[in-house]
């Protein structure tokens, strides 16, 4: 039986722990065994070597969020796998500081990300965490931090005297011995969505961070809505009320890349915003970054992109010209095609395609399943590496495969 998160944690809070802990070097799967034995021989006791091994997995994993710092905090599991990247907190955090904000209280603060982001910002932070053994891990991460402190306490009871601000990443996720699973109900969050909007009734500061796949008629009314993408991955959404939400903005997609952020905007709430025209495939066909489809804004993106929808319930958009845009990448359209696997597997052969990328939208075939059907078991190595692009939709009723290549602006 895999250990329980506290006894992974408890000897890492002693001297010789953090010491040694501190002494291992990065993480590597295949040197796992031998640097157990290393240290077991060296007579450190099993729970605590089972301890700092899993800890140095953890922060290894944990520099893709939290980069050089992962170095110098402490991780659960479940913990790691809903904190918030530092990048992302950063602009949670900037929020409330441009906003005046002066004390924040970090209801289920978790690790801590997001109070690490504010305390840097010189706000004062109350961090609350139910569960102790995340608390302890924020106690450790929050040290270097002076503005702010940790307080072990159930989020929904604890008194908010002097708090002008409120944060909440509601844990989403429950976590069991055979791993953790998401919860897909608002209110089955902790704490729930409707403690949120009560907190947001007496006038404070208010920001929470969702899962990004919160239908809109759950988003409540009089608040912004900021769906984020990073690296092409939708993080999450969050919710903005009162001083922290931006007037004349309802809904929103901020994309965050290698070239830098970029951000979408509407006003109009779920059902409004301009209706995009319905054309057929040709020219430039815009695959819309995940915050934009979530958000409601691929409509919006068609306009900008003097663009059309292939289908008026599908969010891919074909334009005459290309466009250098953050919110959807680009194909050139090559070949469109009836859906049928026979004929694919005849174009695959005679086209002598090896690498095939398949995406879709607006259909249940699965693109691993097409892709064992379509290339040849024993490829000729002889002839090369042959790269192609299909995108299979619909459009109405009909199935298509359209052969595209990916273009740059």
């Amino acid at each position: 039986m895999p250990h329980a998160p506290q006894e992974q944690i408890a000897p890492l809070l002693t001297t010789e722990g953090w010491e040694l802990l501190a002494s291992l070097g990065p993480y590597r799967e295949a040197d796992s065994f031998s640097v157990n034995a290393d240290l077991r021989k060296a007579g450190h006791s099993p729970e605590l070597v089972a301890a700092v091994l899993t800890q140095s997995r953890l922060r290894t994993r944990a520099e893709a969020k939290f980069g050089e710092f992962a170095r110098q905090m402490l991780f659960t599991q479940a913990g790691l796998e809903q904190a918030t990247r530092l990048n992302v907190a950063a602009r949670h955090a900037e929020r409330f500081a441009k906003a005046g904000i002066s004390h924040v209280a970090d209801l289920g603060c978790g690790l801590g990300a997001d109070s690490m982001a504010m305390a840097s910002m010189d706000i004062s932070v109350t961090a609350v965490e139910m569960d102790e053994t995340t608390a302890a891990c924020a106690t450790i991460n929050l040290m270097p931090f002076p503005h702010a402190t940790v307080v072990h306490s159930d989020a929904t009871t604890v008194e908010l005297d002097g708090v002008d601000g409120v944060w909440l990443d509601p844990a989403r996720r429950t976590t069991s011995t055979s791993g953790t699973k998401r919860i897909w109900d608002p209110e089955a969050f902790s704490p729930p969505l409707s403690f949120v909007e009560r907190l947001a009734a007496t006038g404070r500061a208010i920001g929470v961070k969702m899962g990004p796949g919160i239908p809109h008629e759950s988003v409540p009314s009089g608040c912004e809505a900021q769906w984020v993408s990073v690296g092409g991955d939708v993080t999450e959404v969050t919710l903005w009320f009162n001083a922290v939400s931006r007037p004349g903005v309802r809904r929103a997609a901020l994309v965050i890349g290698g070239q830098g952020a970029a951000e979408i905007t509407s006003g109009a709430d779920f059902d409004g915003g301009p209706v995009a025209a319905v054309g057929p495939v040709e020219g430039l066909l815009y695959e819309p970054d995940g915050a934009v489809i979530r958000a409601g804004l691929v409509a919006d993106v068609a306009e900008r992109l003097g663009g059309h929808l292939v289908d008026e319930h599908i969010a891919y958009i074909c334009a005459p010209a290309l466009h250098d845009t953050p919110f959807a990448r680009a194909y050139k359209v090559l070949e469109v095609m009836p859906y049928n696997v026979k004929a694919l597997k005849a174009w695959v052969k005679a086209n002598g395609i090896t690498v095939l990328d398949i995406k879709k939208r607006g259909t249940a075939v699965t693109p691993e399943e097409l892709r064992k059907q379509l290339l040849p078991a024993k490829p000729d190595k002889s002839l090369g590496t042959k790269t192609a692009t299909l995108v299979l939709t619909r459009i109405g009723e009909e199935r298509v495969a359209v052969v595209v290549e990916p273009v740059t602006a």
